[in-house]
């Protein structure tokens, strides 16, 4: 959703890039609104063969056109989005054969080394026997596609798979004949944002933002030789699985997406054939009946469909997740290996180490003068953000500009700095952005610094007289030292929605991220900002998200049997929680705080163990609606999100962390008192003849016991439940967590699940 979005939280496509979006409404000149409406099944009358049918025909019984007011008939979930007056609603929420109406919702848009940085072995054309991922397709819903893009190429491809069903579509842009063996599908939805006043010029699967370029590149792009942005990391470019065919979907468009073309895109992404849906969006943690991204997921993974979505840019406050629905993939965001260093040298002779991607000329022995809130309003603060208008150019000009973090786009203040006269910028970290660095191609030399260094440039400023500062930029390192870290804008727990669910359920590489990018905007996403690149570096959920979609697509086809829940459980279980330096995650928020599952979930995935993982926690469709049984659901709310015709409640879990889920989150409440019991069930998918043993790690506060403590498979496929009893030892605040580690180990495998426990008195 935005950039580090520099905080448009409107724009829920979830990258930290930094364009800046109107956050008005649209505006609109009637008084019609859109809304989602889901229909009982069981209502349909045998002679409509279709929903469209059906749905018209419903409209028309209380005498509203369809013609006029229907603008989506979906197929997989039983729905269909309508612009309706004032009179309408209450004729539609009344009608029998309805279960629910809601308007339609907002949802905002929330590489050269990451695949060596994951452990995954060198790609060429000819190693299809390595990456045989050429049949499997993964789907991609975003801001659409530039597809003449070098890593859409097909180049040794064989034909498209059989199991496709979809199509590219054709509009004033674009040609249904850019479509290729690689890039096997596009299409575009905008009726629902349309209807709420968009604008639109021209619709057409084509990327003019460059967000969905980005992702579908990231989770399946073909190898690119010699990519950079403008010489950084510089390299070879390839998504996760660059054997995998790709299919995109705009539903986003200028400021975000709607619900009900979320909704049109899934719907035509489970009709034409998809294995892996990509979704890097999502807005606010609505009840799951509530949230189209849910439904549409739920209605995917009963199709045997992946779903991977962003966990959001809100980090590092708490609870601040969103797409926590059980069946989705919920995908936060570390850091690389990779840094993008920048130096600033002080007057006083103070070093301080940054980040940049300025490519410009610049002479990195002057000294400059340097200033801090000079603005053209005195007594004014705004200056100090660097927002529009507010810098006064006879006190800026030829000088380095001091501008902190916030309001507007990063790369928005250099612009203003430029056009105030500045010859350079050095953009100081807030607390809330801690000590994570993001790297921007702003159009004049600028360095991001943490929040640390930042407040002793500042004071310097501040202090002495004749404040100078010298600035030199070092091009891309690698081996960066500690890595992974838990990146600060990644959106963390607990899970307010559904206390017994830990989420996120893991992370992977979202800070600084190269891949490809349109020829519409230039890599700033400044208007004035003509440069064109074939690739950015960009940041966010969004960016962590296809990378996990395209490890969903290599281990789909090494397990083409197994389940989207038992993929997720692989990615989960084998993930890692130790850095590079041999030390715990860290959380780039506070630069030396220990990060928590709480942030990272099960840990940063690795994708070299996930092909293997030994046990893994199938969860089925009808577990998921047994898991929505205990949230306090009527049925016709759950029938929104399964789509089933007929439902009850007749088998549901004593409580929702009890399903079958590879983490656990313990919640001590009134009810449970001071002890929690869960059930879990695990399948061989190692050799016959495995023994696996439990260990248990964690606070002193807790004790558990696991029955039985052994367990042995006799045969692959086998299934075997234990019990976990938590017994709290002490009493707890509302605000104490505590977290531990539950571990089923033999000599291959290391099979571990992430405890958070938390005090609900």
């Amino acid at each position: 959703m935005g950039s580090i979005l520099n905080h448009h939280h409107i724009y829920t496509i979830f990258f930290l890039f930094s364009i800046s979006f109107s956050t008005s409404s649209f505006a609109t000149s009637i008084s019609s609104n859109t809304y989602i409406i889901y229909v009982n099944p069981s209502h349909k009358p045998a002679p409509y063969h279709t929903n469209t049918a059906w749905h018209g025909a419903l409209l028309q019984s209380l005498s509203i056109d369809p013609s006029r007011h229907l603008l989506y008939s979906y197929s997989s979930v039983n729905a269909f989005a309508a612009s309706l007056l004032p009179h309408h609603v209450p004729l539609l929420a009344n009608h029998e054969s309805i279960l629910h109406i809601h308007p339609d919702t907002f949802i905002p848009l929330l590489t050269t080394h990451s695949p060596t940085f994951l452990g995954l072995s060198p790609y060429t054309s000819s190693s299809n026997s390595n990456y045989p991922s050429i049949d499997v397709i993964v789907g991609v819903l975003d801001t659409g596609v530039w597809p003449e893009h070098p890593s859409f190429r097909d180049a040794d491809l064989p034909a498209i798979p059989s199991h496709w069903r979809g199509t590219c579509e054709s509009g004033p842009d674009f040609s249904s004949s850019v479509c290729n063996r690689k890039l096997i599908g596009a299409r575009s939805f905008s009726s629902g944002f349309q209807a709420a006043g968009g604008k639109i010029s021209v619709v057409s699967p084509r990327d003019h933002n460059g967000h969905g370029t980005h992702t579908a590149s990231t989770a399946a792009g073909s190898l690119v030789a010699n990519a950079s942005l403008f010489g950084y990391a510089s390299g070879i470019a390839r998504g996760m699985a660059p054997g995998a065919r790709v299919a995109v979907y705009k539903v986003c468009w200028t400021g975000g997406c709607y619900g009900s073309d979320i909704l049109a895109g899934i719907n035509s992404a489970i009709d034409d054939g998809v294995d892996v849906l990509s979704m890097s969006l999502g807005g606010g943690n609505s009840a799951f009946f509530r949230d189209p991204v849910a439904i549409g997921a739920f209605s995917a993974i009963r199709k045997g469909i992946f779903v991977s979505c962003s966990a959001g840019n809100s980090g590092p406050t708490a609870s601040s997740l969103t797409n926590t629905a059980p069946w989705i993939a919920t995908v936060g965001a570390g850091t690389l290996d990779r840094d993008f260093p920048a130096n600033v040298q002080l007057g006083n002779g103070k070093q301080y180490t940054g980040v940049s991607l300025y490519s410009g000329e610049w002479d990195a022995k002057q000294m400059l003068p340097i200033v801090y809130n000079k603005g053209v309003q005195v007594g004014s603060n705004s200056s100090k953000l660097c927002l529009a208008g507010t810098l006064d150019p006879a006190q800026v000009k030829g000088k380095v500009v001091l501008c902190e973090r916030g309001t507007n786009a990063r790369t928005q203040k250099g612009q203003v700095v430029k056009e105030a006269g500045g010859a350079g910028m050095i953009l100081i970290n807030l607390p809330v952005n801690g000590e994570e660095l993001v790297a921007d191609s702003h159009l004049l030399p600028a360095i991001n610094v943490g929040a640390k260094s930042g407040d002793m440039i500042r004071d310097y400023v501040l202090s002495d007289k004749n404040p100078t500062v010298e600035m030199s930029f070092g091009g891309t390192v690698l081996g960066v030292q500690p890595s992974p870290v838990v990146a600060a804008f990644s959106s963390r727990g607990p899970n307010t929605l559904v206390p017994e669910l830990l989420k996120p359920d893991m992370i992977g590489p979202g800070l600084n991220i190269l891949a490809g990018w349109t020829r519409s905007v230039g890599p700033s996403g400044l208007a004035e900002d003509e440069r064109r690149s074939d690739f950015n570096i960009i940041s966010g959920t969004s960016m962590s998200c296809p990378h996990i979609s395209g490890l969903a697509a290599l281990i789909r086809v090494a397990h083409p049997d197994w389940s989207p829940s038992a993929i997720k459980s692989a990615l989960m279980t084998t993930a890692y929680t130790v850095d590079n330096t041999g030390s715990p995650l860290h959380d780039s928020a506070s630069g030396t705080q220990l990060a928590t599952p709480w942030s990272y979930g099960s840990g940063h995935v690795d994708p070299v163990k996930a092909q293997s993982p030994g046990l893994i926690y199938n969860t089925t469709t009808e577990d998921y609606i047994s898991f929505l049984c205990t949230l306090g659901y009527t049925v016709q709310q759950i029938q929104v999100i399964t789509s089933s015709a007929s439902l009850t409640c007749s088998h549901k879990l004593s409580t929702p962390g009890n399903l079958n889920y590879p983490s656990f989150s313990v919640v001590f409440g009134q009810k449970s008192r001071k002890v929690v019991k869960y059930q879990r069930e695990v399948t061989n998918v190692g050799v016959a003849g495995s023994v696996y043993n439990a260990k248990v790690t964690g606070p002193a506060s807790v004790s558990v016991s696991i029955k039985p403590q052994k367990l042995v498979f006799k045969q692959v496929g086998q299934k075997l439940r234990f019990t976990v009893t938590f017994k709290s030892i002490q009493v707890g605040n509302r605000s104490d967590a505590e977290f531990g580690w539950l571990t089923w180990s033999n000599e291959q495998h290391q099979v571990r699940s992430p405890i958070a426990y938390t005090w609900n008195y």
